[in-house]
């Protein structure tokens, strides 16, 4: 029998960071197994904004930062991408003085603020017993700090990175590469037609799984990625004997935002920061082509060979959850619901070889997850390099 009355207690869920497709279904699969439960389940907007932001008077307009949800809410947005509750990159560690909410402006006046405590109590004035936050390693790092300071949690990993520790999968990673694969696979109709390189520019900060995976699946013949510093010379050399090889006379490179030319550094769109200190890179494709281009003729003959370049970024991001970010989170919802069922927290869940499981939270912060270039990653070719497939992950080298 369903608990619909027992009024278990609340239960309350947020996103944080970039928003991936597959976020609405976790939010969906977290509030019918809550509400079913018998547990109350309210929606915080825009993640750690909308905690900071709550005016903790029964009076006030709140519903910007945060909503009761139902079924009928969630069914409406569970097979959309995005997320419905909104999002942010706010760190309520680090809030500059601008963005403190107007309530709060007269008591935190320092150039940065920390805002914990104020999440705190509204947390408990909210009457949350368990919360359940859905984002990568930066909204799980202030979700270890709740923790820390007696918050029940139970965390769920998201970002299209598939970069947070502890989990072979998070949500989003697999609607990126597949988006990934069919918006190189238009792409190279026209870089053949015009006998061309074809550069495209990936997410992926430090770690290169969004670039390695698609490579390996045929959507490139070169991929260079963050944690390994490529030599352009020879990057031109590959893709001038991949472009000669090609009955159609083109061939396709990914970089991830992240990768850095020999003896270089990342490239940043410009020099402001996020509350969590990243700056916004952009722009190592553009670098990339121009200079393809310049050192083709070295390896081509002495001709040139011009360039598609394009920067996919939010493409592989919106739209849609493909059937494992449609899958994967309602697993991951569901197992959020069974942790909290026996009053256990302070737990991520997780997919590690091929089986759901959890582990300790604070493994978000104790650890980093990166491509292991010795094992996957061909320095010479810029290519992946694997040896078997035999007992690895889903996703091959994303296992710890």
């Amino acid at each position: 029998m369903v608990n619909v009355n027992l009024n278990k207690g609340t239960i309350g869920i947020l996103t944080g960071g970039g928003d991936v497709p597959g976020l609405n279904p976790a939010i969906r699969a977290v509030t019918i197994r809550a509400l079913r439960e018998g547990y109350r389940v309210i929606g915080i907007r825009r993640g750690w904004a909308g905690a900071i932001g709550i005016v903790r008077d029964e009076k006030a307009d709140n519903s910007e930062n945060y909503q009761i949800l139902t079924e009928e809410v969630v069914n409406r947005a569970g097979r959309t991408g995005g997320t419905f509750l909104h999002t942010s990159r706010t760190n309520p560690v680090n809030v500059k003085k601008g963005d403190v909410p107007e309530h709060l402006k007269d008591k935190y006046t320092a150039e940065t603020n920390d805002l914990t405590d104020e999440v705190l109590k509204n947390l408990s004035w909210l009457g949350i017993d368990y919360l359940i936050p859905i984002g990568g390693d930066d909204t799980l790092s202030f979700a270890v700090r709740l923790y820390q300071a007696g918050v029940k949690i139970v965390a769920i990993p998201k970002t299209m990175d598939n970069d947070v520790p502890g989990t072979d999968y998070c949500i989003g990673f697999s609607t990126c590469v597949s988006r990934t694969i069919e918006l190189a696979n238009r792409l190279r109709t026209t870089a053949g037609s015009h006998e061309r390189f074809l550069v495209l520019e990936v997410f992926g900060r430090y770690a290169g799984f969004t670039a390695l995976l698609p490579t390996m699946a045929g959507a490139a013949n070169r991929c260079v990625i963050p944690e390994y510093k490529f030599n352009i010379e020879r990057l031109t050399e590959l893709l001038v004997e991949d472009r000669n090889r090609n009955p159609s006379k083109y061939s396709v490179v990914i970089v991830s935002e992240g990768a850095m030319f020999e003896g270089g550094e990342m490239v940043f769109e410009d020099h402001t920061t996020d509350a969590f200190g990243h700056a916004k890179l952009g722009g190592i494709g553009d670098l990339v082509s121009a200079r393809l281009r310049e050192l083709s003729p070295k390896y081509n003959k002495g001709k040139t060979i011009n360039v598609v370049n394009q920067r996919l970024g939010y493409l592989v991001r919106g739209g849609e959850p493909d059937a494992l970010d449609s899958i994967v989170p309602m697993a991951y919802g569901n197992l959020a619901l069974d942790l909290i069922l026996r009053r256990i927290h302070g737990r991520l869940v997780v997919l590690k070889n091929g089986r759901y499981d959890n582990v300790p939270l604070d493994v978000v912060v104790s650890s980093k997850k990166f491509v292991n270039v010795a094992k996957y990653y061909n320095t010479d070719r810029l290519r992946p390099n694997y040896a078997s497939f035999e007992m690895c992950p889903l996703f091959i080298m994303t296992g710890d």
